[in-house]
């Protein structure tokens, strides 16, 4: 039972469906391209909505945290109560993304590699000596990786993504718990991918590295079962961030064609009554005259 409690994997429908909202939109008449809320996101009128938690007095860290996914995570975050810190290698786009998030809540950054092992070290003991603990770790930093054929894939390239996409969440985890567990309570959050479940044809590095991050969260959460810290991983299909920038038309376009294909295949597995049906839409009870 601890083990389901402790250490989870959720799918971005999954989440949706537990009342979960990271800001997704979907923007086109297919329902086929996801853009999450960022710095580089023109806003619309319409303010996004976002599930508030109570983690006022809980400080975070949110790898990755300047763009996509992660500056996402952070805006909820500090509109949580958390104070934040963004690590990210960029330093450019790093002050970029404190700026905007500085009228929001309390804001720090650090600049650090999450594949290098000292970097990692040296900012996680910088952040707990300012803010004195560590409550929450989202490890969302990540890359995609060359766009080849398993057996045309460079082995520097390989090792460029495992190092970045698993290791860097190895690294980070292994830094940050030792805090987590001084005042035994902790949430740690770390961010594989649905590629890591099936595995995406000319992206065989992402797709391994992020499996790995899937048993990692596993493990981590066994080993955590019996403290007051909780470890789950969550797995987004393709969004449309920076991180599409990194990839070809035609790995985007077959990631987007398998997000239709399962909302489809989902859809026409519910039974036909339920097709359409909206808690709102169920009439209340007559209200019971008293004489």
């Amino acid at each position: 039972m601890k083990d389901v409690l402790y250490s989870t994997v959720y799918s971005s429908v999954e989440l949706g469906a537990m009342g979960f909202d990271f800001g997704a939109d979907v923007t086109d008449e297919n329902d086929s391209k996801v853009i999450l809320p960022g710095p580089d996101r023109e806003q619309s009128g319409k303010e996004s909505q976002m599930n508030k938690i109570d983690l006022n007095n809980r400080y975070a860290i949110v790898t990755g945290g300047a763009q996509g996914i992660g500056f996402s995570v952070a805006e909820g975050c500090i509109s949580s109560g958390a104070s934040v810190t963004l690590g990210e290698r960029d330093g450019e786009r790093l002050a970029s993304a404190v700026k905007k998030l500085q009228s929001t809540g309390r804001v720090d950054a650090v600049t650090l590699d999450v594949s290098d092992a000292a970097s990692v070290h040296r900012a996680t003991g910088s952040v707990a000596g300012i803010s004195g603990r560590i409550d929450i770790l989202v490890a969302n930093a990540g890359i995609t990786g060359a766009n080849l054929k398993t057996w045309e894939y460079p082995v520097d390239a390989w090792k460029q993504v495992i190092d970045v996409d698993l290791t860097g969440i190895f690294l980070c985890c292994r830094a940050v718990i030792p805090f987590i567990i001084q005042h035994n309570y902790g949430r740690i959050v770390n961010v594989a991918s649905i590629a890591g479940k099936p595995g995406n044809p000319n992206a065989s590095a992402y797709g391994a590295a992020k499996a790995g991050v899937i048993a990692l969260t596993k493990s981590l959460g066994k080993e955590l079962a019996e403290r007051n810290i909780a470890v789950n991983c969550i797995t987004p299909a393709a969004a449309r961030t920076k991180i599409f920038d990194q990839m070809s038309q035609q790995r985007i376009d077959y990631m987007l064609s398998k997000i239709r294909a399962a909302v489809s295949s989902r859809w026409m597995r519910l039974p036909r009554w339920w097709r359409g049906w909206y808690p709102r839409r169920i009439p209340l009870p007559p209200a019971r005259c008293s004489t």
